[in-house]
């Protein structure tokens, strides 16, 4: 049956609704979407959930007083109130506790992707006895957790005289985290063309000149990888610099200074959030802006 407009334009039907629109759609270049696909969505929608749900929980929580908090801790601030973030950010002793844990973890990742580079590129191209064995040994300190050593590594770095300094921290988390570097980084060098290392010291190269000159610029992908890891794991450490860091709050990291913090004001619960939100801040812009960095070194870790 044909329906006429005023216009007197023929019609068939009623317009199809959005919906309906893009099942076609879908349907016309073969995407049709299926039950699986409906799960995956779901899955990934309450995954994203799950994990942006607390974080958006504590910065509004940071634009509430201790009354609104009171009445309806799950809303949303109504006003918002911007003295507790301003509290902060006023003082001198959250930037100082910022630049503590920003040249820990600067200083840990330049270290870790230096050191893990250097120790990748003769496993990977040399061939000497024992090879495989060193190897494996950096892959079985994967298995040996920091809390584990946590004690004789206090020991020792308080007979080297580095309690309370920051090399005390830098020094074991470059240690722990070169096995995972080596092993992303490993394929990274084995993969390079022979013929490029040939054609260097045919040219006049040494070995420390192609590694400086040649390979550090040709694996920077896997490079990224593992400093953007390195920066964050640093960044986020609490055991370690609690250890060797505690006492005066000058002297910490962020994680401590978020303790610190909490125990100075155990009732207010508003300010706590927001400076626990402010501390996240610059791990979390650094890792959304490097997090395409990981997957392709990740990826190219796999395929070497």
């Amino acid at each position: 049956m044909t329906l006429k407009t005023n216009s007197r334009r023929p019609v068939k039907g009623p317009t199809p609704g959005l919906w309906a629109r893009y099942r076609a759609y879908l349907s016309r270049t073969g995407l049709s979407p299926s039950a699986s696909n409906y799960f995956s969505i779901g899955v990934a929608i309450a995954g994203v959930g799950l994990t942006l749900g607390p974080i958006i929980y504590l910065v509004l929580g940071g634009f509430k007083d201790l009354h609104q908090y009171a009445m309806n801790p799950s809303g949303l601030p109504d006003p918002f109130l911007f003295r507790n973030y301003w509290g902060i950010l006023s003082t001198g002793l959250f930037w100082r506790q910022m630049l503590n844990s920003a040249f820990i973890a600067i200083v840990t990742t330049v270290g870790v992707v230096i050191l893990g580079t250097m120790a990748a590129y003769p496993l990977a191209r040399y061939k000497f006895k024992g090879r495989e064995v060193l190897y494996g040994v950096f892959v079985a300190g994967l298995m040996f957790p920091l809390t584990v050593a946590i004690l004789p590594l206090y020991l020792m770095i308080h007979s080297w005289g580095l309690v309370g300094n920051p090399f005390g921290v830098i020094l074991p988390q470059i240690a722990f985290a070169l096995p995972v570097t080596i092993i992303i980084m490993r394929p990274f060098v084995a993969a390079l063309p022979k013929e490029l290392e040939e054609a260097a010291f045919i040219d006049g190269v040494t070995r420390i000149g192609y590694f400086w000159r040649i390979l550090l610029p040709l694996a920077r992908p896997g490079m990224v990888t593992v400093g953007v890891l390195a920066f964050i794991g640093s960044w986020n450490s609490y055991l370690l610099p609690l250890l060797i860091l505690a006492g005066d709050p000058a002297h910490m990291t962020l994680p401590l200074g978020v303790t610190a913090f909490k125990g100075q004001h155990g009732s207010d619960n508003t300010a706590i959030m927001a400076f626990t939100s402010l501390s996240m801040v610059p791990a979390l812009i650094f890792f959304i802006f490097m997090e395409r960095r990981i997957v392709e070194g990740l990826t190219g870790a796999v395929k070497g």
